[in-house]
């Protein structure tokens, strides 16, 4: 998760105003289907209309948000097509991250900074958003523990309509206790320097969401749009 509201009586940048909505978008604060209004945002964020507009459009650009003329801006429904798509794309990436980090090693700060948001997760269990700020923290140690550039970014931008049905999924449909042991799975591949069943590993989780949309479907119909 990114991004805080600015203290109060500070105007809040586009970048501030963007990750806050993105962020509550991805929680279902805001849910699809939601109606926001620039007016109300810019009294909120302490700002104009100019800079809520602005943070809209990327939001538009993300997928997460649609503006239509005679109905006003919307929280989009989540697509099944954009999560296909972003599992596609995270599944690429983080097979490479997790083989690399398993053939070159991590260093000893990054696997205790590992450990920590393992014991984090364990204690969030109970919390979905602090269990999903963590369940981050863990893939974001690796894309950031292989050092080669920002690939967190790369992530982060395509995984958006990933994370919410991910969100929708917890604790009632994907229990968190899974999610931790195939983390602990994926730590332990890369610690013996086993990059074939740290691959495994990945491919197993980042296929869990996918396995449970068809149930999500029937569950939310309001919210997923089914246009695979």
């Amino acid at each position: 998760m990114r991004g805080a509201q600015n203290p109060a009586g500070a105007p809040s940048s586009v970048d501030d105003i963007h990750d806050v909505i993105r962020d509550e978008i991805i929680t279902l604060r805001l849910m699809p289907g939601a109606k926001v209004s620039e007016n109300e945002l810019a009294r909120r964020f302490n700002t104009s209309r100019t800079p809520v507009r602005e943070a809209l459009l990327r939001l538009v650009d993300e997928g997460l948000v649609e503006v239509w003329p005679q109905r006003g801006t919307l929280i989009t429904p989540i697509s099944l097509q954009a999560v296909r798509r972003a599992r596609f794309v995270r599944e690429a990436i983080e097979v490479a991250v997790f083989r690399k980090a398993a053939i070159e090693g991590l260093s000893a700060a990054v696997l205790a900074q590992l450990d920590a948001i393992m014991a984090e997760q364990d204690a969030a269990r109970e919390d979905p958003v602090r269990f999903t700020e963590a369940d981050d923290a863990f893939h974001r140690a690796f894309a950031n523990g292989i050092a080669v550039g920002d690939i967190w970014t790369v992530l982060e931008r395509e995984k958006a309509q990933f994370d919410r049905l991910r969100f929708l999924s917890l604790p009632n449909v994907t229990p968190v206790s899974v999610l931790i042991e195939q983390h602990e799975k994926m730590i332990a591949a890369v610690r013996a320097r086993d990059p074939d069943a740290a691959e495994k590993a990945v491919r197993h989780h980042l296929s869990e969401v996918l396995k449970v949309t068809e149930q999500l479907s029937a569950r939310y119909p309001d919210l997923i749009v089914n246009d695979i």
